[in-house]
């Protein structure tokens, strides 16, 4: 019921885009052999490569794997797809054309598309609501005209917000400033560095003991 398009695209080196789409069908389904094949030409086409099906992942582009790994997601015709970090490691072009597909995809095929990115344009770009995770905890699970109008709020507007709002406005926009820059710099590295801000006066003890030296 559901796909998973990776981060890296986690196509098998040794087999063509053809047989990494068909794998899944071999697997988890009795369809014989020319079926298979006619549904690995339909997902191929669905990501605009269906005229590349026997070239191996060696031989393809970033963007080029990244539709190749999602048309291996859509084999089995899931329900929900999720997608990690789909734009990672892909130049700005490329990177919409994968936005504009995922959108196209969802609308087409009527899946329902997850998406983790830290990519901010994407994410408005794809996303119908939007959740906001920092360090394990939910800031907020909202609409994207909500973020949309935290993102464009003002200074002063800014001045006036929580501080798990101000946090969300940085991240969203980018800002060198915040609360986010403000956490990591609470850090002092010479404490850290030498152990002055260690209470307990202990050294902590190494995760791996060294065998150098043992009789």
């Amino acid at each position: 019921k559901f796909g998973i398009l990776f981060q890296s695209g986690a196509l098998f080196n040794s087999m063509t885009l053809a047989e990494n789409v068909s794998l899944p069908l071999q697997e988890h389904t009795d369809l014989g052999r020319e079926i298979i094949n006619i549904q690995v030409k339909i997902k191929l086409e669905q990501v605009g490569l269906r005229e590349h099906s026997e070239k191996y992942p060696a031989q393809i582009s970033g963007g080029m794997k990244k539709r190749a790994g999602l048309a291996r997601a859509l084999a089995l015709d899931p329900r929900i797809l999720f997608y990690d970090e789909p734009s990672a490691g892909l130049d700005p072009v490329t990177s919409a054309e994968i936005d504009r597909l995922i959108v196209d995809l969802t609308r087409k095929v009527g899946v329902t598309s997850v998406v983790v990115t830290h990519e901010m344009d994407s994410a408005f770009t794809i996303a119908d609501r939007m959740a906001m995770l920092d360090k394990g905890r939910m800031l907020a699970v909202e609409s994207r005209d909500w973020f949309d109008g935290v993102r464009k709020a003002g200074e002063d507007e800014a001045a006036k917000m929580s501080e798990d709002l101000r946090l969300i406005r940085q991240f969203l926009r980018g800002d060198a400033e915040g609360p986010i820059t403000k956490r990591r710099a609470a850090t002092n590295y010479a404490d850290d560095l030498l152990g002055t801000d260690d209470d307990s006066g202990d050294a902590p003890s190494p995760s791996v003991q060294p065998t150098r030296g043992r009789g």
